[in-house]
């Protein structure tokens, strides 16, 4: 892949038909990256977790307000930045859906999820409202060990 970035940037409806239009939009860019299946799955369930809070907690459903997905391609990673139109949040605020009051509970995994599928996650709610979460996942080459290291591993008694 070359040095520059590429970016797709879309705006979405808070509408719940624009979850799976994100999913779908990410598990593409994620194939563009060289992802392999089970990497796309992760990064488009992320994607769609982060949709679904925007349109669900940050815009409240309301259909006046937009969700925009940026995803920008660069030459070690993938950054995808959703951004809502709400009041924002705190990760501090939110309950560890871990705790064992919390495991049964049908919803407040999202933020969960999206940490365990990406390498990277920031929250940053603006001082008017809104907030944009920012996910990062490392390219596959990244990911593998080079063949010297291989080779080193092998060697070693």
């Amino acid at each position: 892949m070359g040095s520059q970035p590429r970016r797709v940037c879309v705006t979405l409806e808070s509408r719940l038909e624009s979850m799976d239009l994100g999913e779908e939009i990410a598990r593409c860019v994620a194939g563009t990256a060289a992802f392999d299946e089970d990497e796309q799955h992760r990064i488009s369930m992320a994607v769609r977790e982060c949709v679904i809070n925007a349109f669900k907690h940050g815009n409240c459903s309301d259909v006046r307000k937009k969700i925009e997905v940026d995803f920008t391609l660069l030459a070690d990673r993938l950054v995808v930045a959703v951004r809502d139109e709400g009041k924002g949040f705190s990760l501090n605020q939110l309950p560890d859906p871990l705790a064992d009051e919390r495991l049964l509970a049908t919803s407040g995994r999202g933020i969960f999820l999206m940490r365990c599928f990406m390498d990277d996650l920031r929250v940053v709610s603006g001082p008017d409202g809104g907030t944009v979460v920012t996910m990062t996942k490392r390219l596959p080459s990244n990911h593998k060990p080079t063949a010297a290291a291989e080779t080193t591993k092998e060697r070693q008694p």
